[in-house]
C-alpha cells in the first residue's frame, strides 16, 4: 500500500472543539418558537385493569393545552412485533407503561396536570421470573397470543451432536446468568415533534436510526389520518447511544400526538430517573451450556439453550437470540452445535439493543464454559483456546466467510504482555483469566439493506461537503470519513466538511449498528470521493496535456507523477470548471451495500462480509477477607483490519473495557416486584474514573481485503469478552467460579465460604 497521509493517523475527533466550547446544541438545549412541554404519566402498577381513567382537572388547569389518553387517540402499535401501544387501556403490563400524556406551557405546569390525574385500577397477578411465565397454567401478558412464549423458532442445529457426544473424551455443563443492565447515556432521551401549516412532520431527535425512525413516523402518521405526508428527522449531537436509541419509543409518538393536537411544537425530555425505567436496558439471561472435546483438547461439540426475559413488550432486544448465534456457532472450531432460545413475556420493563447486541451474554457463557473444559482436561486455557481459534479461509458451521482473522496474534499479544506463563494458581489471591471475542465486523444484514449513501460536492477553493448517512453518536465516524475522503481527494482534513444529521440533506443510511459505521459508511464515502477524484484529474488531463492515470492528487495540488514541475493548484481546475464549454458541476454519489447474506429459515448465511476477533486478558488480585475483586492488569487486544484513526480505535477499546468492567463486577438494575430501585448514578453503581484499572489497547491489524483501506468495525467487541476473562482470572486466583454477573465481593466472599465447608 502507498505512503498514506490521513488514514492511520491519529487524527482528533472534528467535532470535539465544538463540544469542548459548550457549542454543541443536545436535544437538552433546543428550543423552537411557541414550544410546549410534554410530560407522560405512567402506571402505578405492574399488572392491572385501568377501571376509570379522569383527565377532567388536568385539562382545566392554566397552562394544560392537550390531555390524551389510550381512549382519545387512534388505535396503534409499535414496536418490533407491533405489540405496544403508546397509550394503555384497558389494562397495563408493566410500571413503565404510559397511562396519559399532557403538553403545558412549562414543564412544571406539565408535570402538575399529571398529578390532577385521577387513574383507578384493579391490580392482577404479575409475572417477573421468565420460567414461571413458561409453565402450563400461568397467566398471560397477552393474552391474544394464548402463550408467554415469542412464538419466533430460534435454533440453530449444525453436525451430528449425539455422535460427537459420545467420541467425547472431556465434557462439562453447567448453567450462567447475566442481569438487566442499561446503557447510561449522558445524554438523557428526548425529540421535539413539529408540524407545519401542511401537516408535514419535522422531528428533532437524539435518535441513532433516523430513516428506519423516518419510516415508522410515517406509518404512525397514516393511522393518525395523515397519509403520505412528510416526515424530516433531524439529529440533535447525541449524547450517546450504545443501542439505547435503535427503536422508536413511546414517547416520540406521544410527542407527534400531542403536537397534533396543539398545533404547537411539543418537547418531551427525559429525567434521569425516566432514562433508567422508561428506556429499555439489555435483558437478562439464563444459560445452560455444555461443551466437549477430545483427549487431546480438540473442541467436538457445544450445546446451548437459553432463555431470555422479553419484559412486558417487544423491542430490538427480542431480536438478540439471532445475533447470539454467531459467538456461539463460530467463536473457535467447533463442528456440532446446538441452540436453541426463548424469549418470555413478563411483566418486567422491555428489553432494547445494547452494545454487543447478546454478544456479551454468549460470550460469558462460552468463555467460562472453556475453561472449565480445558481444566478438566488438564490443558492450559491459553494452549486450550489457540488449538481450537479460528483461522482465516475458514466457513463456519454457520456459512460465515472468515477472511481476515488476527484472533491468534491477539491471544499471543495478551499472553506476552500479561507474563502468562502456563502455570496456574501460581500466588494464593492472585489469577490471570482470558476470553476471546467473535463480532460482526464487516456490516451485518439484519434488514433487506445494510446500505449507506454518501454525496460529495467540492467547492472552486477545494473546500469538500461530505453528505453521509451515517450517524455521529460519538464514536468518530464523521471523523473516519473525513479521513478517508481526505485520503483519496489529497486535500487537508480540515477542509472537509460532514454533513450527517438531516433527512432532508443527506443520503439513506440503515443506521448506526452492528460495528458498521466505519466499515459500510467508510467503504460508500470511498466510492464517492473516488469518484469525485477521477472528475478532477479528467479535468486536469486536458490541462496539463497528460493522461489521467498519469497524474496524482495531494496537498490540493495536481501534477505528474513523471514529471513534478507539471502541476497546477486544485482550486485553479476547480475554478475552471465551471467556463468550459458547458460548464461542470463538481458532484459524486455512491451508495453502498455490502455483499453480505440474510440468515435462511435455518438461521445460516454469511451475516457480515468480514469479521472482528479479539482477546482480553486480566491479571486480578483478591481479598478472602472482603471478596474484594482488584484488576491489576487489564489487556484488550483487537483484530481491526487496518487502524484508520489509532487514537479514537484505542478510545473505543478503552470505552468498551470500561463498560466489560461495569458489566462484570458492578452494574445491575436491582428490580422488586417489577421496580427498578436504582433509576440514578448513585445508586446503580456504575464505575467512575477512580475505578479504573491500567488497560492495555492492543491493535492487531490484518488489512481486511473488503474494507475501506483494509478496516474492519470495532465498535462493540470491546466489551464483550471483559466478564469472563475477570471469571477466570477470579478462578485462578482463589478457586471459586462466580456463574452469574455481576461478580460482587459479596458473591465472592458466599462462594469462599461455601468452599471451605466442602
Amino acid at each position: 500500500m502507498a505512503q498514506l497521509t490521513f488514514v492511520g493517523k491519529p487524527i482528533p475527533k472534528k467535532d470535539a472543539p465544538g463540544k469542548v466550547a459548550g457549542e454543541a446544541a443536545y436535544i437538552q438545549d433546543l428550543k423552537v418558537p411557541g414550544m410546549l412541554y410534554g410530560r407522560i404519566l405512567y402506571s402505578a402498577y405492574p399488572h392491572a385493569k385501568i377501571v376509570r381513567l379522569d383527565t377532567t382537572k388536568a385539562e382545566k388547569l392554566p397552562g394544560v393545552k392537550a390531555v390524551l389518553t389510550g381512549s382519545t387517540i387512534p388505535p396503534f402499535k409499535f414496536g418490533v412485533y407491533k405489540d405496544n401501544p403508546p397509550l394503555k387501556t384497558g389494562k397495563v403490563c408493566s410500571l413503565r407503561d404510559e397511562i396519559a400524556a399532557v403538553a403545558a406551557v412549562s414543564p412544571e405546569v406539565a408535570q402538575d396536570a399529571l398529578g390532577l390525574i385521577e387513574v383507578e385500577y384493579e391490580e392482577l397477578p404479575a409475572l417477573f421470573d421468565p420460567i414461571e411465565a413458561m409453565k402450563e397454567g400461568a397467566l398471560l401478558i397477552h393474552e391474544e397470543h394464548k402463550t408467554n412464549v415469542l412464538k419466533m423458532p430460534w435454533k440453530l442445529i449444525v453436525g451430528d451432536l449425539d455422535a460427537a457426544k459420545k467420541e467425547a473424551a472431556h465434557i462439562v455443563e453447567d448453567t450462567f446468568r447475566t442481569q438487566w443492565v442499561t446503557h447510561c447515556c449522558l445524554g438523557a432521551s428526548g425529540c421535539i415533534a413539529s408540524f407545519d401549516i401542511n401537516n408535514n412532520l419535522t422531528m428533532y431527535s437524539n435518535t441513532q436510526i433516523p430513516y428506519l425512525a423516518q419510516k415508522d413516523f410515517m406509518e404512525a402518521l397514516g393511522t393518525f389520518g395523515l397519509k403520505n405526508k412528510k416526515v424530516r428527522i433531524i439529529q440533535s449531537v447525541i449524547g450517546g447511544g450504545f443501542g439505547s436509541k435503535l427503536d422508536t419509543y413511546a414517547y416520540e409518538y406521544l410527542a407527534i400526538l400531542l403536537a397534533l393536537k396543539t398545533r404547537k411544537p411539543v418537547k418531551i425530555l427525559f429525567s434521569r430517573e425516566e432514562e433508567f425505567f422508561a428506556t429499555s436496558p439489555r435483558q437478562c439471561t439464563i444459560t445452560k451450556i455444555s461443551h466437549g472435546c477430545t483427549k487431546e483438547g480438540k473442541l467436538l461439540f457445544r450445546e446451548m439453550e437459553m432463555i431470555l426475559d422479553n419484559g412486558a413488550y417487544t423491542s430490538w432486544g427480542a431480536t438478540t437470540p439471532s445475533v447470539m448465534m454467531l459467538p456461539i456457532s463460530s467463536l473457535y472450531k467447533v463442528p456440532n452445535v446446538k441452540y436453541t432460545a426463548k424469549c418470555v413475556y413478563t411483566n418486567n420493563t422491555y428489553s432494547q439493543a445494547m452494545r454487543g447486541y447478546g454478544n456479551p451474554q454468549a460470550t460469558f457463557a462460552i468463555e467460562c464454559s472453556l475453561d472449565q473444559l480445558a481444566e478438566k482436561a488438564g490443558i492450559d486455557p491459553y494452549e486450550f483456546r489457540f488449538m481450537n481459534a479460528n483461522e482465516p479461509g475458514e466457513t463456519t458451521p454457520q456459512n460465515f466467510k472468515i477472511t481476515s482473522c488476527g484472533v491468534k496474534e491477539c491471544m499471543e499479544a495478551v499472553k506476552t504482555r500479561l507474563g502468562w506463563t502456563g502455570k496456574r494458581m501460581q500466588k494464593e489471591g492472585r489469577g490471570f483469566g482470558m476470553a476471546a471475542l467473535v463480532h460482526v465486523g464487516g456490516g451485518a444484514r439484519v434488514y433487506k439493506s445494510d446500505g449507506c449513501g454518501t454525496i460529495i460536492k467540492i467547492d472552486d477553493y477545494g473546500k469538500v461537503d461530505v453528505f453521509t448517512g451515517s450517524s455521529e453518536i460519538g464514536q468518530g465516524s464523521e471523523t473516519i470519513v473525513a479521513q478517508i475522503v481526505a485520503e483519496v481527494l489529497g486535500v487537508p482534513i480540515d477542509d472537509i466538511n460532514v454533513i450527517n444529521n438531516d433527512t432532508d440533506v443527506c443520503p439513506w443510511d440503515v443506521g448506526v449498528h452492528a460495528s458498521r459505521t466505519t466499515f459500510v459508511a467508510g467503504n460508500s464515502a470511498l466510492g464517492a470521493a473516488q469518484k469525485l477524484r477521477e472528475q478532477i484529474l479528467d479535468l486536469a488531463a486536458a490541462t496539463l496535456n497528460e493522461d489521467p492515470s498519469a497524474l496524482d492528487l495531494k496537498g490540493s495540488v495536481i501534477f505528474s507523477k513523471n514529471d513534478k514541475e507539471k502541476k497546477i493548484a486544485l482550486g485553479k481546475i476547480l475554478r475552471s470548471a465551471h467556463y468550459a464549454p458547458g460548464g461542470k458541476m463538481l458532484v459524486a454519489e455512491y451508495f453502498y451495500d455490502p455483499p453480505n447474506e440474510n440468515f435462511d429459515k435455518e438461521f445460516k448465511g454469511n451475516l457480515s462480509v468480514a469479521y472482528a476477533y479479539g482477546a482480553h486478558g486480566v491479571e486480578v488480585e483478591v481479598d478472602k477477607e472482603t471478596g474484594q475483586v482488584k484488576i491489576i492488569k487489564y489487556v484488550a487486544a483487537h483484530d481491526v483490519g487496518k487502524a484508520i484513526n489509532p487514537m479514537l480505535l484505542e478510545g473505543q477499546i478503552y470505552g468498551g473495557g470500561v463498560m466489560g468492567l461495569g458489566y462484570a463486577l458492578s452494574e445491575n438494575m436491582v428490580y422488586q416486584n417489577g421496580k427498578i430501585m436504582n433509576p440514578n448514578f448513585l445508586d446503580y453503581k456504575l464505575l467512575t474514573a477512580k475505578d479504573i484499572p491500567p488497560i492495555e489497547a492492543v491493535i492487531i491489524e490484518t488489512d481486511e481485503k473488503n474494507g475501506p483501506f483494509g478496516a474492519k468495525g470495532i465498535g462493540e467487541p470491546g466489551l464483550v469478552p471483559t466478564a469472563p476473562a475477570i471469571a477466570n482470572a477470579i478462578y485462578d486466583a482463589v478457586g471459586v467460579r462466580i456463574k452469574d454477573l455481576p461478580i460482587t465481593p459479596e458473591k465472592v466472599l458466599k462462594a469462599l465460604k461455601e468452599k471451605e465447608k466442602r
